[in-house]
């Protein structure tokens, strides 16, 4: 079964309405894994007979005439950054414990929840580091659009599954654009919600502290929305979690088809450079926008410097206090070297130096509170450079550069919804993401300009494998 053929709103209805089985929809994902997943390398490990009992639980339940939530027999990929209750939660390091995770994370305890079954984890870098997905654990998680091309990180194996059709639904997590990279590489549409809508918490601090955003993943806006709806509002256990808002997600973005008036475009957002072809890509789809009676405010000098600095600062620090107790041990050279680099970095940072970068997200925000009083959307490249080939970085007209992603991190700082949305092709082939931010808890807008500009720009093709 390839799940890219179906709508994860429809095949959960089936189940629920017993048109489909649970179970069918299990061995589906379980027969694709086997198919495709050798050469792909997108999940760290499967427990295929774990989640043919849970389905058939579920089929059992249906028959009783029994509730068993709006996701019922949806197969699930769950991020290897996040406990899965029976399966290790390796974090794509060597140095993890193998021990299998005693309970689920709040995102997929609540996943199960609304019917979600488990089918396995999927691969991401150590501690989901960097933008590609490769580590010293795993190795290397190739893209189903060109297998020598890296999927984006860190929620690399989620996209690889999701874009391939092993799964419909999958975990992603994103501290500095985790989710919206690896959907833009991969071909899909993907959302960082605001901080806080979709809760940490649990025994243990998120990994990148005030970055972290959890969240489903989906082919679609409109099936993401849908699998949104049973994940977010507040935990006991999370202090920065928020309350749910308004109506369901869902009903927001399928109930109407509305373009906004009026969007703000920024090609480099005043500081980023960007590779020649995905700016000329990114740019004919903000024309097909305009074609359609939007509004293009250009703006282009919204940030004067990059925000990577004290990103990093923070990214860095979080690094350090998980990891840097392994320094000077024998487990440190079996970590990532970029990651060595990293917690080296943290441990080095002051209490000042930390405040001040985290001053650093008033001023950004301060910035793009100004970007949203001319429109309720910006528009910005998702990645300024080409789609990496295995164990490099992206490329910048030609050549190697790590700021290929300059444009995501800053929207962790400032922690507004964001999202990305398909918008055209390379000439080799690969898919090119458009970014969409939104104000402050404005994640329905986000998610409402994102299914109207699925429609605009239209299918750009779907991945080889």
């Amino acid at each position: 079964m390839d799940f890219r053929s179906h709508r994860l709103v429809d095949l959960a209805s089936e189940v629920r309405a017993r048109d489909r089985s649970a179970v069918d929809l299990v061995e589906g994902s379980l027969a694709r894994i086997g198919q495709v997943d050798d050469e792909l390398n997108a999940f760290v490990e499967v427990d295929a007979e774990r989640a043919l009992h849970d389905a058939a639980e579920i089929d059992a339940r249906l028959a009783n005439g029994e509730g068993v939530g709006p996701l019922a027999g949806i197969p699930l990929a769950v991020k290897d950054l996040e406990d899965a209750a029976g399966m290790p939660t390796r974090y794509g390091s060597q140095v993890s414990d193998d021990k299998p995770a005693e309970g689920d994370s709040v995102l997929v305890a609540r996943l199960r929840a609304a019917g979600c079954v488990v089918v396995g984890k999927t691969t991401t870098p150590e501690m989901g580091h960097k933008g590609v997905t490769e580590s010293l654990l795993t190795g290397a998680t190739r893209s189903p659009w060109s297998t020598d091309r890296s999927p984006g990180g860190s929620s690399g194996g989620s996209a690889a599954a999701l874009a391939s059709g092993m799964v419909p639904l999958a975990t992603g997590s994103d501290g500095g654009g985790s989710i919206r990279i690896p959907a833009a590489l991969c071909g899909f549409s993907g959302i960082k919600t605001t901080q806080g809508r979709v809760a940490n918490g649990g025994p243990n601090a998120p990994g990148s502290g005030l970055f972290t955003v959890k969240g489903p993943m989906a082919m679609t806006t409109t099936d993401t929305a849908f699998a949104l709806d049973v994940c977010v509002g507040p935990h006991p256990t999370d202090p920065f979690s928020l309350p749910r808002s308004g109506a369901p997600w869902y009903d927001a973005v399928s109930s109407s088809f509305r373009l906004p008036d009026r969007v703000v475009y920024s090609p480099t957002m005043g500081f980023a450079t960007v590779d020649r072809e995905i700016a000329e890509v990114t740019e004919a789809a903000v024309a097909r926008l305009e074609a359609a009676g939007i509004e293009v405010v250009r703006l282009d000098d919204i940030w004067t410097d990059d925000p990577v600095g004290p990103w990093f600062t923070g990214w860095a620090v979080m690094r350090a206090r998980a990891q840097g107790h392994l320094e000077g041990t024998d487990d440190w050279e079996r970590i990532d070297e970029s990651l060595r680099f990293q917690i080296s970095m943290g441990l080095g940072v002051s209490g000042v130096d930390l405040a001040k970068a985290q001053d650093a997200m008033y001023q950004y925000s301060l910035a793009l509170d100004r970007v949203f009083e001319q429109a309720p959307v910006l528009l910005t490249p998702i990645c300024a450079g080409q789609t990496p080939h295995i164990g490099h970085d992206g490329t910048i007209n030609g050549e190697e550069q790590v700021g290929w992603v300059s444009f995501t991190y800053g929207f962790n700082m400032t922690r507004n919804p964001a999202g990305t949305v398909p918008c055209g092709t390379t000439a080799d082939g690969m898919p090119v993401g458009l970014q969409i931010v939104g104000r402050q808890l404005d994640d329905v807008s986000v998610l409402q300009a994102m299914v109207a500009f699925e429609q605009v720009l239209g299918p750009i093709g779907q991945a080889s494998i």
